[in-house]
């Protein structure tokens, strides 16, 4: 069983990952589509930022975020450091790639031949977009979305930095973790890993299965 703190870092953890997620979805979605059909020569630029947080240490990032978010910040008085709205905003950079790229992966597999005879017939671009290239990139939209999920729900060394350890506000699994291991509570550290073990892989199989599918149909 897991404790009353716990349960709350759990809640907070997945109510972080959901708002992640569907903000990823509502910006990474237009992004992505612009990134795989755009012809800009500058394109390579914005594609090394949104995957830098895949090499940067967490902490680095987290550390720059701190900065930017804190009272010294562009924002003056508006302190976002130490606050939910605050882990929102960097986890939204942190797991930006894991949500983007298979977006736009999907988009750019999109023949060109299927939005060209929409448009002879008629079709508006925004038309075009919502009933032929969002169903043809389905899978790599559910595939981003689970992918940015699972990452928010273990981010550490980004959490840590911007969101500190207050409970009930910041303080997520894997700082509940941390805390327990480093009080030699490795029963309760067991216990919240194991949740996060058997997320993790459920969303890792549906992700698995889901291209399998796709790969049979497409035989």
């Amino acid at each position: 069983m897991l404790s009353d703190s716990d349960l709350t870092a759990l809640w907070l953890t997945v109510k972080l990952a959901l708002i992640t997620t569907g903000t990823l979805l509502l910006l990474g979605i237009p992004l992505a589509w612009w990134l795989a059909r755009t012809s800009c020569r500058f394109k390579f630029l914005l594609d090394a930022v949104i995957a830098l947080p895949l090499v940067l240490p967490p902490t680095v990032l987290g550390f720059y975020l701190l900065f930017v978010l804190g009272p010294k910040g562009p924002f003056g008085d508006t302190s976002l450091a130490f606050t939910f709205t605050g882990l929102i905003v960097g986890s939204v950079i942190y797991s930006l790639p894991f949500v983007v790229q298979p977006i736009q992966n999907a988009f750019a597999a999109i023949r060109r031949e299927h939005l060209e005879v929409a448009s002879t017939l008629g079709s508006s671009a925004v038309r075009r977009f919502f009933t032929i290239a969002l169903p043809l990139a389905r899978p790599g939209i559910l595939t981003g979305a689970v992918l940015g999920f699972a990452h928010t729900l273990g981010e550490f060394g980004v959490v840590l930095m911007i969101g500190g350890n207050i409970p009930g506000s910041t303080r997520v699994v894997s700082i509940a973790i941390y805390d327990h291991v480093e009080g030699l509570n490795y029963g309760d550290a067991h216990r919240l890993s194991l949740v996060l073990l058997c997320l993790s892989f459920l969303m890792l199989i549906f992700v698995y299965g889901l291209h399998r599918k796709k790969s049979l149909l497409l035989s």
